[in-house]
């Protein structure tokens, strides 16, 4: 059995995991010459920050910036695109960074995700307490790193 892999979606958040996942991402695309979506998820702290004033907007911004400048430093000649996307809401209570990667894997269509898993207990490691989920539940392959 092959894959047929055009579309690797790599989610990432604040921690060292999520750039080694992206880097998993690029190494898959490169085999099987696809493009990798890095989806930058933003969790409920971070959030709740933005909507206060408590958490620069611009700085959080910023970082995702670096982030993606980052990965297509690392990306040779593997196309990458990148988006943003709030892992809750108040007016959708279902809706965790789980549901919101999965949804964004059908909107793309991604064939495959890399997403990083918990190592600690660090309040920004939400993908990580979220990569079970994903396995569970998602259409496509997933690796967890």
């Amino acid at each position: 059995m092959s894959l047929d892999i055009e579309q690797v979606l790599v989610p990432v958040d604040a921690t060292d995991q999520a750039e080694q996942a992206v880097r998993y991402g690029l190494a898959i695309a490169d085999e099987y010459d696809a493009a990798v979506h890095v989806l930058h998820v933003i969790d409920e702290p971070v959030k709740r920050g933005i909507e206060t004033g408590d958490v620069d907007a611009e700085a959080v911004a910023d970082e995702q910036v670096s982030f993606a400048d980052d990965a297509d430093e690392f990306a040779d000649d593997v196309p990458v695109t990148h988006s943003t996307v709030v892992g809750f809401s108040r007016s959708r209570l279902r809706q965790h960074p789980g549901s919101a990667i999965l949804d964004v894997a059908e909107e793309l269509p991604a064939d495959f995700v890399v997403i990083p898993r918990e190592r600690g207990t660090e309040p920004d490691e939400t993908l990580g307490k979220s990569a079970q989920y994903v396995v569970e539940y998602a259409s496509q392959p997933v690796l967890s790193v």
